[in-house]
């Protein structure tokens, strides 16, 4: 079964890249053809996954944006940069930022991504939308056209503050544009458990949320090595394979496979 996930969270820094390539990287390790979509003018998922100079791209997810609003013909790979077996990439540059504004005065503009990505979901066992962090009008594009959304969390205060109103506008979207949305999981990351703090911020987003929303059972552990692979545009696997944050990503693949049963 084709599953689109957007990875989403309007707090910027939590690590929502990186569990991106990571979970993208573990799927595709257990078969599954996998296409990651960029959707962010940073174009940070671009750069770690090696494409180091993403406005000398040819042509990026802002290039499918405007031919849907435009009612374009698009062929199904578009765009699409194949980066090896079983790994694609729809990738973004700062272009996109003009395709953010340009949206607001377009028809039906929540619902360009999914006009898309419908059409080539088939292709794909899962298809993962690395959100900008912000909950404009791209955002909202993700979320209207996925199945779930995973919301990586630090283990601090001000990441934590922040999830009520990204929970309210999942729930709005649902409710809205694509009733089929569901939460996949909070995701904690960046935990470091030798601190009371860490555990306290953990316990609490149980307390309060546990209840109604999925909460992932792995944590991602602080980890020099994880952050480190942005810079070095590897996965985790090929940078740290026998480190804490690989072992948690293999995890945390094998919960994402097991819910999508």
């Amino acid at each position: 079964m084709s599953r689109i996930i957007a990875i989403a969270n309007q707090k910027g820094g939590v690590g929502k890249t990186t569990s991106a390539v990571n979970l993208g990287a573990g799927l595709v390790d257990k078969g599954k053809k996998v296409l990651m979509v960029d959707l962010d003018p940073q174009a940070s998922l671009t750069l770690c996954m090696g494409y180091r100079e993403p406005d000398k791209l040819e042509h990026t997810v802002t290039d499918v944006i405007t031919k849907v609003v435009n009612d374009g013909d698009i062929l199904p790979d578009f765009g699409i940069i194949h980066v090896k077996e079983k790994l694609d990439l729809l990738p973004a540059n700062i272009d996109l930022s003009a395709a953010e504004v340009s949206l607001v005065n377009a028809m039906s503009r929540e619902l360009v991504l999914r006009t898309y990505l419908e059409k080539i979901r088939l292709l794909y066992d899962y298809i993962l939308i690395d959100c900008m962090p912000s909950l404009g009008i791209l955002t909202v594009n993700a979320l209207a056209c996925a199945d779930s959304v995973l919301v990586p969390v630090q283990a601090a205060y001000l990441p934590v503050k922040g999830l009520q109103q990204l929970i309210k506008t999942i729930y709005t979207v649902k409710r809205r544009l694509n009733n089929r949305l569901e939460i996949e999981g909070i995701l904690f990351t960046m935990v470091d458990r030798r601190t009371t703090y860490a555990k306290d911020i953990v316990s609490e987003v149980n307390d309060v949320y546990g209840k109604m929303i999925p909460i992932f059972q792995i944590e991602i552990p602080m980890s020099v090595k994880a952050s480190e692979t942005s810079q070095m545009a590897k996965t985790i696997y090929d940078y740290d394979p026998k480190g804490k944050a690989a072992s948690a990503y293999h995890e945390l693949t094998e919960e994402v496979l097991e819910h999508g049963r």
